[in-house]
């Protein structure tokens, strides 16, 4: 979640002017379908969030959601192109809510899982970037928010207060870097390239758990609760 900080903080500057004009151009219809598309995640973050972390981060399964992530984006690419971001109702505010859901598990992301529920949806895939882009920001600050909330509750460990400082900072410089050299690097293009990508990231994820010597990111570090 450090990361998703990160990340959010350097998109809020690089993709602050076209958030403006967008911001301005909504209308009520469309605030209410962006709300109905955030509240799956919300929900299921705010009531699964723990369990979640304890049981879904081992090495293998996290390979398994990158693999079944890139399938999905696969297949959903080969839809036809025949929607607008203007066209989306409520069951396609559902439908991609639900996919925001589905990144909660590790190995599954937000951005692809959105993309790849929008194609399947017959968004072209400008469009489908477009709506990622405005999802992902209620989504990624209400998380961030919670998990910061329930950290000041005594649940981070001491130790963990500079590499999580050193992750939002790097995750910030990094995300603030590349936004610089393609402003929007999933618009109109194919996902395939994104699939091949997390099938290889799953390769190498099972090659190290093979050797034993890749472990699973949360541990139960004597709080009773993943760090």
């Amino acid at each position: 979640m450090a990361l998703h900080a990160g990340a959010t903080a350097a998109l809020l500057i690089a993709w602050r002017r076209a958030l403006i004009d967008e911001l301005q151009a909504l209308e009520a219809r469309e605030l209410g379908l962006l709300a109905l598309a955030s509240a799956p995640a919300a929900l299921a973050g705010y009531v699964f969030q723990d369990q979640i972390e304890l049981h879904l981060g081992q090495p293998r399964i996290i390979a398994a959601a990158l693999i079944v992530g890139a399938a999905a984006m696969a297949a959903a690419d080969r839809k036809p192109e025949a929607r607008n971001a203007e066209e989306a109702g409520a069951g396609d505010a559902l439908w991609l809510g639900g996919a925001q859901a589905c990144a909660l598990v590790p190995g599954v992301s937000r951005q692809g899982a959105t993309l790849a529920a929008a194609r399947l949806r017959q968004f072209k895939r400008d469009e489908a970037a477009t709506l990622a882009r405005r999802l992902a920001f209620p989504v990624i600050i209400g998380a961030t928010t919670l998990k910061g909330w329930r950290l000041r509750r005594g649940r981070l460990d001491p130790g963990s207060r500079a590499p999580i400082l050193a992750g939002t900072a790097m995750s910030f410089v990094s995300t603030l870097f590349a936004s610089r050299v393609a402003r929007d690097p999933t618009g109109g293009r194919a996902l395939w390239p994104y699939a091949l990508y997390r099938l290889g990231l799953a390769a190498a994820i099972l090659a190290r758990a093979g050797r034993g010597n890749l472990e699973g990111p949360f541990h139960d570090q004597g709080h009773g609760q993943p760090p």
